[in-house]
Formats: structure tokens, sequence, C-alpha cells
């Protein structure tokens, strides 16, 4: 086992390396006409989305979904997700943003709840995947919290690399990742790009920042 006291980024995925919110939307607004609701905005989305998702579902909804509802649901908003995607890409400056961090001598690694056999292909597919020492994506059943996840990709990477979580950084576009960071003892930094509006990240008690170019400074900053 290494000894590594290099600043580590644990990135997110979705909404944060990949600008995929209209690929949301339209798998958000698919998922929804299946139970009869009416479409939403992205500025409604992001006022209102939350995890676990079957809770998103229950401030449209005023109760939480049936077993049969949530499988419908999540069944329509994979598939119609899936077909979006293609025509998203990285978010703006991504690929600097990435080399430069790996060229200063420090570690990156994903964190995502997104399909863990999806996830590789994709990140792979935009030239970027040799920046990270680990990529995780979500094993098992979606709606779920972020928390159980960071713990076992910190671990690994502790055991691994020697990447510590006190100089570890967690950027992400929800609060799900800053209560995740904090499980494991890591610091926050959330971007208001993706799914969460301002107000609602700011309630995580984190730096919230615009841009990635800001998140990467912040995180420098917090892990020194």
């Amino acid at each position: 086992m290494g000894t590594n006291t290099a600043a580590h980024i644990v990135w997110d995925w979705n909404g944060t390396l990949f600008h995929d919110n209209d690929a949301v939307i339209g798998a958000t607004n698919a998922a929804f006409a299946e139970l009869g609701l009416e479409p939403i905005t992205l500025e409604q989305y992001r006022a209102m989305y939350c995890v676990p998702v079957p809770k998103f579902y229950e401030r449209l909804l005023g109760r939480l979904p049936s077993e049969a509802e949530w499988k419908v649901m999540d069944e329509t908003f994979h598939r119609h997700y899936t077909e979006h995607r293609a025509r998203c890409g990285l978010a703006e400056g991504v690929a600097e943003l990435l080399t430069s961090w790996r060229s200063a001598g420090r570690s990156q690694s994903i964190l995502s709840m997104y399909g863990h056999e999806e996830l590789i292909p994709l990140v792979r597919g935009f030239g970027i995947e040799a920046h990270f020492i680990r990529i995780d994506g979500r094993t098992g059943p979606s709606g779920g919290s972020k928390a159980e996840h960071m713990v076992r990709h910190l671990d690994f990477l502790a055991g691994e690399t020697g990447v510590d979580p006190a100089r570890t950084v967690v950027i992400g576009d929800a609060a799900d990742d800053a209560l995740a960071a904090r499980h494991v003892g890591a610091r926050a930094v959330l971007y208001t790009g993706g799914s969460h509006g301002r107000a609602s990240l700011e309630s995580a008690g984190v730096p919230v920042v615009d841009t990635l170019h800001e998140a990467v400074a912040e995180a420098e900053r917090l892990a020194a």
C-alpha cells in the first residue's frame, strides 16, 4: 500500500463532468407521462429534485409512488435517457481541467450513481478515462443514496493508492454529493450547472460555485 499525500478529487459524472441536463429533463418528463403528470422545466426540476429519487416523485405526486409505479417510471426514465444522452457532451473546460489536475501530480476518480456497465464505455468514449485512478458507477438498484457507495470507493482508494479522505474533495451538482463527502470525512464543492439550483445547494453548507474552473480552484484550497 502506497502513501499518497496529494490532494484527490472525486468527481460526480451526471450533471457535473457530463452536461446531460437536456437528457435528464427529456427522460424525466417521459417518466412523468407514464403517471399522467404534467411535464416540468429545468428550473422546476432544479428547485424540486432530491435523492433518494422516489422522494422527488413524492414532491410531485403528493405521495410516494407505489412499487409498481416506481418500476415503470424508473425503467421509462433510463430508456429515454439512453436515447437523449447521445446529443450531450462534457461540460465546458472538462478536458483541460482533468489534464491540469493530473499533470500537477494529483489524483482523481469518478463516483457516479449511473449504472457502472453504461458509465465505463461512456467515459471511455470521451477519451478521458486515463485521467482517473478509479471509475465507479452504481452496481445495485437505482434510487438510493450516494453515501454508502462513497465509503466503498474511498476504502478502495485508501487501500490501493493511499488516498487520504481528509485531503479529498468531492465535486458534484447535488446536495447528496456533500452528504456523501461528509459521511467519509472528505470535503465537497457543489456546482450549479447540473440538477440543483443554487438555493438548494447552499443548504448543504459547503462552497457553491458556478463553473468547474471555480470548483477545482476551491478543491485545491480545501485540500491544502
